[in-house]
């Protein structure tokens, strides 16, 4: 009987002193921001979840949760994330300190992960070649507002 009220006093306890974290909550606001900066440079690179697990040697769940920001990571498995998608470890908290809630990504923002994903899913490099030529193209025009003189000439180059 004893061992019952023990177990009860306790689960009361960890309600009360929870404060704004519940019970079992192990992640903030930080660890949430650090996982979806791991998911977008992953995406970036075109590689799944289950890629970047293998390559920092963990299960495909556990990079799920590193990147839901629902499990904390150590500084050398941030240090090795960092490592295998090419950034520095300052990278992944970029944007924390201005960030009040948690933002939902932008349609553009959305659309440059997309065009990144399906860039690097292009095998044949003189396709990457003519796309990344004709997006400079594009751009330029933006930029100049010269009409189709730079499209003419991107196209023309190949």
């Amino acid at each position: 009987m004893a061992v019952s009220e023990t177990a009860e006093g306790r689960q009361g306890e960890a309600g009360r002193r929870a404060g704004p974290l519940r019970p079992g909550q192990r992640a903030n606001a930080a660890d949430r921001h650090v996982g979806a900066r791991i998911r977008e440079r992953r995406v970036m690179m075109g590689l799944s979840q289950q890629q970047l697990a293998r390559m920092i040697g963990v299960t495909y769940q556990q990079a799920h949760k590193y990147e839901r920001g629902l499990n904390r990571i150590s500084a050398g498995r941030l240090f090795e994330i960092a490592q295998v998608l090419g950034v520095t470890v300052s990278w992944f908290f970029d944007g924390l300190a201005t960030e009040a809630e948690p933002q939902e990504i932008s349609s553009r923002q959305r659309m440059c992960l997309e065009l990144a994903r399906n860039f690097a899913l292009i095998d044949n490099e003189k396709h990457q070649e003519a796309l990344s030529q004709m997006a400079r193209a594009l751009a330029a025009q933006s930029q100049e507002g010269s009409g189709t003189a730079g499209l003419a000439e991107a196209a023309g180059a190949h």
